[in-house]
């Protein structure tokens, strides 16, 4: 399928709804969402953006910087997850409170259609975040008009969105705590503190993750090989100054993976 073609198929699906909410992470997903519903759909279209700890803040300036460029109707508030114990707890399922505070939150400001940036890819995975979207009916766009992550690629090149084509997939920094590990503010802005320092020392659209984990902190690289050891001692030198123990570096492993091989 051409991204012309996704496109024509995309914008039938928006086209189903009077009124859209988009929740705009900040990753390529949503924001080309956010984009195409923008340019072409008929309908009302705004976009609401969650701040918390758990989000990076160069996500949040991506999206403002968005905006602001295509004239978004956009709200930024916080979807309150950290308020709720049950997501703090860091059960393996912890996706799902998130997401529940995320679309409630949505609906207490709008009456519209809630949409989020689920491809088909997304349906292959570990993802009880899909299960608070089914019960509060939130719509997937993408995954209506057949389209998986390459497409969604593909329809950025399409429009110029270069900065968000290549990105690397980014889910919220909770997504590197290991299950049953509480998740905690000052650890989420020490994940985010490795991993802009080391995306620095390797080749743009890398993925790179900081696992915190029961052993320690673990360092996720595509490629260990090429610069793991000058990555490793900059983590390692932040491990000592915030005492913790750092656990060395190892291969990137894809998303949920980390949460089902989690005792």
């Amino acid at each position: 399928m051409s991204a012309r073609e996704a496109q024509a198929r995309l914008v039938a699906a928006l086209d189903r709804h009077a009124e859209l909410v988009i929740a705009v992470s900040g990753g390529v997903d949503s924001m080309t969402l956010a984009f195409v519903a923008h340019r072409f759909s008929r309908g009302r279209v705004s976009m609401l953006h969650a701040v918390s700890p758990a989000v990076p803040p160069h996500a949040t300036a991506r999206v403002r910087a968005h905006a602001g460029r295509e004239g978004w109707d956009l709200a930024v508030a916080d979807a309150g997850e950290f308020a709720d114990p049950r997501y703090r707890a860091n059960p393996v399922d912890r996706c799902f409170f998130c997401k529940s505070n995320l679309y409630d939150r949505i609906r207490s400001v709008t009456e519209g259609t809630v949409a989020s940036g689920t491809n088909l890819d997304d349906l292959g995975d570990f993802r009880p975040g899909l299960k608070a979207a089914s019960q509060r009916g939130v719509v997937h766009p993408f995954v209506e008009a057949g389209i998986d992550k390459a497409t969604v690629r593909a329809l950025a090149r399409l429009h110029g969105l270069d900065d968000l084509a290549e990105l690397p997939a980014q889910p919220c920094l909770s997504s590197r705590v290991e299950t049953g590990i509480a998740i905690d503010a000052d650890d989420l802005g020490f994940i985010d503190q490795v991993e802009t320092a080391v995306a620095a020392l390797v080749p743009a659209g890398s993925s790179v993750r900081c696992r915190i984990t029961h052993a320690g902190v673990a360092l996720e690289l595509d490629d260990p090989e090429t610069a793991g050891e000058t990555a490793g001692r900059l983590v390692s030198d932040l491990c000592a100054r915030t005492g913790r123990t750092f656990g060395g570096v190892r291969p990137y492993r894809r998303g949920s993976a980390f949460l089902r091989d989690a005792p």
